[in-house]
């Protein structure tokens, strides 16, 4: 089996036997069902990814269909918004096509199975017809309307048709088997009547077809070679067989291909809704702001809180394809978006927690425009120039009056470099009666070539332009908020989602457009947000600089001997721990990567930089134990640890590295 062979997943698996098998290449035929009732949600990102991915593999035609045969929930809104959302994401469909473009087609066939005797009217209450389908353990009874004569079936739907009859009077029913163990398969409902106008025929129709009857068939019109599908369809693969053979039967001659329906696992994602009727509550109930709020997880809502279509279709190629239902991680979303950034967003300066710092030996009316780079992994971004004056903004958390060793921001006595500009020492605080500091009083050092430990970033008071920031989080605080059988899914609403604050920023963001995307240094990456103005600027929050959900996740406990504390491992230091991280961590998983590093991450807190500097000659062969020091530095360098050559030489070569993890790791600093 050849390498490209091995890497096939299951769905190319089965249309490459069946080109093997005679299926010509130009009759391949994908398409993407959405049904018009909501937004598309990043669970659906992997359907559309993988129709589409196939289209562009085998260079072959995708349609868009809607299928549109629930008038009653469907809207324009929500069509224009897939059509948009599906472009965003960089994907091009061949046709535009509708389930309500086939209505009279489907009529037609639906009066030949009658004629057939495989479809007939039911008159009972849908009460009733429930009860006599039976359990998944106990056969189901027959109506006693299903011996009608072909003459009193056709002349019921057609007066239902006609608008003769009250809604739920009467239904169409497929005449199959009322015993079979697949509960669908028993006389399934084919038609119902519904008084309500569709938003593309209009009042033209009173009777509507079912989802079973409609889908397989649209297929079947379209010429879809391979209709795929997730797996909560699976058993209805026996039933869209059953209609298609019939079907077939009637229009082979016009349509020779019959399509083949597979299904693959979907996407579940941790701390999410999926399901598009609880999504439309949060909307309702105005927990949410709208469909496109950036806390739902609507591909609207992705993009306005600051995702790209790279990200998300990076997100979904290392999802991949499975046949089995599983549960991804949403921080794998979150690192997608992390790592495309990166690459791609200018860095800022901003100020979210203001202190002030007074630099008492710099000239009152001076003020110097000094040079700053935009991004240091795009060569082509340039520089920019930042005002600096006798007053700046820190951030509150970047001081303290007494601090450890481990502390590389400012403190009483101590000195820290600011980014792209000069050195400062903290000489004394000024408070309030509360005893909330007012304002920090410091000197300046010209000499920037002093070696000092830390480097904050910061805004000049004179010249920062004030924002509105919106720190988003998740919406949900319990992994799997709709799992919980005795409990409603909005209980496990996260009551910190949105915090809204007044930032502090450089002017160079005052041209700042909608949708642009920025990191604020040192705080994570931001997007301009749809309610910006040229009056009032809004930002939203898209992603931290790291995890910082992982440290709140409970360590599963199997069994009592796990609960007691190791006392050897309560000895070991975080740079030893971080050690023993590094022997695995290149065999791990990418999930297992995640988590480990959320844990080194936090282990950080616990390492000095005397005890990583060793660490940085480590040979080359040992890439994991490189990839988790260089985890552990990040978070000392994100804490203020000002880089200095030894750092320098060491990043420099994980970026020259053959280790694509220990790369990666090295291109975000």
């Amino acid at each position: 089996m050849s390498e490209e062979t091995k890497s096939l997943n299951f769905i190319e698996h089965i249309i490459e036997e069946d080109l093997a098998n005679g299926l010509p290449k130009e009759k391949l035929r994908f398409r993407f069902p959405p049904e018009p009732n909501g937004y598309l949600h990043i669970g659906h990102t992997k359907a559309i990814g993988i129709s589409f991915g196939l289209g562009e593999k085998y260079n072959a035609p995708v349609n868009l269909r809607f299928d549109d045969t629930n008038p009653a929930k469907e809207e324009q809104e929500y069509v224009d918004a897939i059509k948009r959302d599906i472009a965003w994401l960089g994907y091009t469909w061949e046709n535009e096509l509708y389930s309500s473009d086939y209505f009279q087609k489907l009529y037609d066939w639906a009066i030949l199975m009658i004629k057939d005797g495989k479809a007939y009217v039911d008159s009972q209450s849908s009460e009733v017809m429930a009860e006599q389908k039976g359990t998944p353990t106990q056969v189901g009874t027959n109506s006693p309307f299903r011996d009608r004569s072909v003459e009193e079936n056709l002349e019921l739907f057609e007066g239902m048709k006609a608008g003769k009859f009250a809604a739920g009077t009467h239904v169409l029913r497929a005449k199959i088997d009322m015993e079979d163990p697949n509960m669908l398969m028993r006389d399934p409902i084919m038609y119902r009547i519904m008084y309500a106008h569709h938003h593309r025929t209009g009042d033209d129709w009173c009777i509507y077809p079912m989802y079973d009857w409609t889908h397989g068939e649209s297929d079947y019109l379209e010429q879809i070679s391979h209709s795929l599908c997730s797996l909560e369809f699976k058993p209805h693969r026996k039933l869209y067989d059953w209609f298609k053979d019939n079907v077939y039967e009637y229009s082979k001659e016009n349509f020779p291909l019959p399509p083949k329906q597979r299904e693959f696992a979907r996407l579940n994602l941790s701390y999410t809704i999926m399901s598009k009727r609880k999504l439309l509550r949060l909307v309702e109930d105005g927990i949410v702001s709208g469909w496109d709020d950036p806390r739902m997880p609507t591909i609207s809502g992705l993009r306005r809180r600051g995702y790209t279509p790279n990200s998300i279709r990076k997100f979904i190629e290392k999802v991949g394809v499975a046949k089995r239902e599983n549960v991804i991680d949403v921080s794998l979303l979150e690192f997608c978006i992390r790592e495309d950034l990166n690459k791609t967003a200018n860095r800022v300066m901003a100020v979210l927690d203001p202190v002030k710092v007074v630099i008492t030996n710099y000239p009152k009316d001076k003020e110097e425009w000094l040079e700053a780079e935009n991004n240091q992994e795009d060569a082509s971004a340039g520089y920019r120039k930042v005002p600096f004056s006798r007053e700046i903004y820190i951030e509150r958390e970047d001081f303290k009056e007494e601090a450890g060793n481990n502390f590389f921001r400012l403190k009483l006595g101590g000195e820290v470099r600011l980014k792209n500009a000069y050195i400062i020492k903290a000489n004394e605080v000024r408070k309030d009666q509360n005893g909330d500091i007012l304002e920090i009083q410091c000197t300046y050092d010209e000499d920037t070539s002093k070696k000092v430990k830390g480097t904050l970033h910061w805004v000049s008071v004179k010249h920062a332009i004030t924002a509105e920031i919106r720190e988003y989080d998740r919406l949900f605080n319990d992994e799997a908020p709709d799992s919980h059988g005795d409990k409603d899914f909005m209980e496990f609403l996260n009551p910190n989602s949105l915090t809204i604050k007044t930032g502090y920023l450089e002017p160079s963001l005052g041209e700042a457009k909608v949708g642009e995307q920025f990191q604020f240094q040192r705080l994570g990456y931001f997007n301009v947000d749809d309610d910006s103005t040229a009056e009032k600027l809004v930002f939203n929050k898209t992603v931290g600089l790291r995890d910082s959900w992982a440290k709140q996740k409970p360590k599963p406990q199997n069994n009592q001997n796990q609960n007691k504390p190791n006392p050897q491992q309560q000895k070991r230091s975080a740079i030893s721990v971080i050690q023993q991280f590094g022997k695995k961590y290149t065999k791990f998983t990418e999930e297992k990567q995640l988590k480990a590093k959320a844990e080194i991450q936090e282990l950080a807190k616990d390492v000095s930089y005397d005890d990583l500097e060793p660490l940085f000659g480590t040979a080359v062969k040992k890439a994991g134990t490189r990839i988790v020091v260089l985890i552990a530095l990040k978070e000392l360098l994100k804490n203020g640890l000002e880089k200095n050559e030894a750092i320098t030489e060491f990043i420099k070569k994980a970026k020259e590295d053959k280790n694509d993890i220990l790369v990666a790791e090295a291109s975000e600093i």
